[in-house]
């Protein structure tokens, strides 16, 4: 199966590189996703310039899985209602899709133009926990600053065929019970109207593909093969 894998705020799309090389052992072809503003270097990329690299590359694939990682889960999400019959299934890491209207991550004070990584601090705990000192510096030194018009662009969603398409639920430094118990509580309407959702639980931090990257291929293979 073609897997499309779109890599959350300030990562690089060579984050996926494990990953990827499992996900080749197990039969399937990956793409790691380029992303306008973080693997080009750009600091002017808008958020739909990102969207428009990621249906490109659905438009380029057969029937992908198409895999967001932490607020890309939007990103991938927002790619699904662009092109929902294109689409096999979408796969959420770590992270959920916002709602039509949201703002796509304005999560920290953007200066100059961009919002840069912010440190450790705000991932202290159950994010990172599985991240050794060795493990942080080298991440946050291949950190890209995200650019204002990506991270305070606005979330627009047209099409609900999207909510047809398979989704699951991976659950890194969150355990299903809790993601159920979010999208149930309504913190999560665009998951609450899915029509066919699954989880898996995998025991990691906030970042698998750099900690557990075979795990991580074998789970979203497992998922592929169950579709």
């Amino acid at each position: 199966m073609d897997v499309l894998l779109i890599a959350g705020l300030w990562l690089r799309n060579t984050v996926w590189n494990g990953v990827a090389g499992e996900l080749e052992r197990l039969g399937h072809r990956p793409v790691p996703v380029a992303l306008p503003g973080v693997d080009d270097g750009s600091t002017t990329a808008t958020l739909a310039d990102q969207l428009d690299a990621v249906v490109a590359a659905i438009d380029g694939a057969d029937r992908p899985m198409v895999v967001g990682h932490s607020a890309a889960c939007t990103l991938a999400w927002m790619g699904v209602d662009r092109r929902p019959d294109q689409v096999g299934m979408v796969a959420l890491i770590g992270g959920f899709p916002a709602a039509s209207g949201d703002t796509y991550a304005d999560f920290f004070e953007p200066v100059h133009g961009v919002m840069a990584f912010p440190g450790w601090g705000p991932f202290e705990g159950a994010d990172s926990a599985d991240l050794d000192a060795e493990a942080r510096t080298a991440l946050a030194s291949d950190t890209v600053p995200v650019p204002e018009r990506v991270s305070r662009g606005v979330v627009s969603l047209t099409d609900d065929r999207r909510f047809q398409v398979p989704t699951v639920v991976i659950c890194p430094e969150f355990n299903p019970e809790q993601a159920k118990g979010w999208i149930a509580g309504g913190d999560v309407p665009e998951l609450a109207a899915a029509k066919h959702l699954s989880f898996v639980d995998i025991d990691t931090g906030h970042w698998p593909m750099v900690t557990a990257p075979a795990e991580l291929a074998a789970v979203l293979s497992d998922a592929a093969s169950a579709h």
